[in-house]
């Protein structure tokens, strides 16, 4: 029997998951930080900027940030103090605007860049201080993989922080929620990207994902410990962290 997975609200062939993403992502890629504000309402700013001050790399440390996209938590992060930020993507098309995006930063100096899949990570173990995921698990087909291979690249007394969306915790503010989600995200998709079935994968899979108990028992189980986390607006987003110890 053919094992499944969630491809938003669509049950697809576990297999193809990986490429079906990267396919959003290629689409999404050219529109990606202008989609972002537009999403948000600009508020995705403000969740980094939080998510990279619990990250706390300093001068000594290397950070890998998994999942990079076009490199703000990166950016945020070299701009705080990392030594160094190794982004790392699966999809070229977004690390290639992140190399961009770095040169016009001129931020270059310390940083690198892998394209790889964030279950089967392309680098040694026990070789960085800290690893950050940012809007980037719930796209992920083996999401327990994901994070027991963070916790491998991590050395003893190193850190994982994921910032990922999650569950509102106000009731009375899901109606609007759904609305911006299902309604307006995939008809701002559709006349900023030309692309309104991306946008409409991608509130899907905000769905889809587990909510903060459930994330942080998932943690814990590939070997976490001190696991915690925190909410932002309400709980459209979290961000949890662990230890490996």
């Amino acid at each position: 029997m053919t094992q499944t997975t969630d491809f938003g609200f669509r049950e697809v062939p576990r297999e193809a998951k990986a490429s079906m993403v990267r396919e959003v992502f290629d689409s999404v890629a050219p529109k990606y930080d202008i989609m972002n504000d537009l999403m948000s309402l600009g508020l995705h700013r403000a969740w980094k900027q939080a998510f990279v001050a619990a990250i706390g790399a300093g001068p000594r440390d290397t950070l890998l940030d998994l999942a990079s996209g076009t490199g703000d938590v990166a950016f945020l992060a070299k701009r705080r103090g990392a030594g160094k930020v190794i982004l790392a993507d699966i999809n070229a098309a977004m690390l290639g605007v992140a190399q961009g995006r770095a040169l016009d930063k001129g931020l270059a100096t310390g940083l690198s860049f892998v394209c790889c899949d964030a279950e089967r990570i392309a680098l040694p173990s026990a070789s960085v201080e800290r690893v950050s995921m940012a809007f980037g698990l719930r796209n992920c087909t083996d999401k327990d993989a994901v994070l027991r291979e963070g916790f491998r690249m991590l050395r003893p007394g190193g850190r994982m922080c994921v910032l990922e969306f999650s569950r509102l915790e106000v009731a009375a503010l899901r109606p609007l929620y759904d609305a911006w989600s299902f309604k307006a995200l995939p008809a701002i998709g559709g006349r900023i990207a030309n692309d309104a079935e991306s946008y409409q994968y991608l509130a899907e899979s905000i769905r889809m994902f587990p909510d903060q108990p459930t994330l942080a028992g998932m943690m814990e189980k590939a070997g976490f410990e001190r696991v915690s986390w925190s909410n932002l607006s309400g709980g459209i987003c979290a961000i949890h962290t662990g230890w490996k110890l």
